[in-house]
């Protein structure tokens, strides 16, 4: 086992460990929650090895990285999930290798999706990203749709050819009423997504929590976590 090898292993385990932990608190099956890791900044190697040691979903938020990545580790049993903001003039290559864009925040974005979902002959997933720090018709600080226009964009996917709506996306905010309260923030996020199911049955999906707070995701009801630094390390800070 190389070194490398040898060190995501050891940190998968403890990331496993912790979410079982928090499910087990929470009185859920660990199987109810799904891990997905960000591979930003990381290079196609390391996507290979997490691939080996079981890994299944793994995420990316930017197309210039994330279309190279998973041009090299075509072939691999892997899920790739788009989580960054999406500008349209990217979704053509994004709809080429994204299976999920959790990142969904306007409806301009969704007509784009939708036709190069077609040309691709693809169907992709979309979650609605929440901004939990938005105020009616204001966009989030790190992207998202305030919640008040969540059932709008919803319905807009739905609707959309070539995309299925699948649920739910949101970071805890770092300014609002939210900031610091990220249990308050996800169980705020399960309460929107109760009432988008009420209308979209299968959009259960609940994407929420990172390395700092996936116990605070989990306990509030995430079916997902994204967690990128506790599995592949500390990032290089960018000069």
């Amino acid at each position: 086992m190389t070194e490398r090898r040898a060190q995501l292993a050891g940190n998968l385990a403890r990331v496993e460990e912790r979410i079982a932990a928090a499910c087990a608190a929470a009185g859920r099956k660990r199987g109810e929650v799904t891990l997905i890791v960000v591979t930003k900044t990381y290079p196609a190697s390391d996507v290979r090895l997490l691939a080996e040691l079981g890994v299944r979903d793994v995420a990316e938020n930017k197309d210039q990285e994330a279309a190279a990545k998973a041009a090299e580790c075509a072939g691999l049993d892997l899920g790739w999930h788009f989580v960054g903001q999406l500008q349209t003039n990217k979704v053509r290559s994004v709809v080429g290798y994204a299976d999920m864009v959790q990142s969904v925040d306007r409806v301009k974005l969704v007509g784009a999706l939708s036709k190069a979902a077609v040309r691709a002959g693809r169907e992709v997933g979309c979650l609605v990203q929440v901004a939990l720090d938005a105020g009616s018709g204001e966009t989030g600080s790190r992207g998202g749709v305030a919640p008040d226009g969540v059932r709008e964009l919803a319905s807009a996917v739905a609707g959309a050819e070539g995309l299925r709506l699948a649920g739910v996306m949101a970071v805890a905010p770092l300014a609002g009423p939210y900031a610091g309260r990220q249990r308050a923030a996800f169980e705020r996020l399960m309460e929107i997504s109760s009432g988008l199911r009420a209308e979209h049955p299968a959009a259960y999906m609940v994407s929420a929590g990172m390395s700092s707070d996936l116990e605070d995701a989990v306990a509030a009801g995430a079916t997902h976590v994204r967690v990128g630094t506790a599995v592949l390390g500390v990032r290089p800070r960018l000069r």
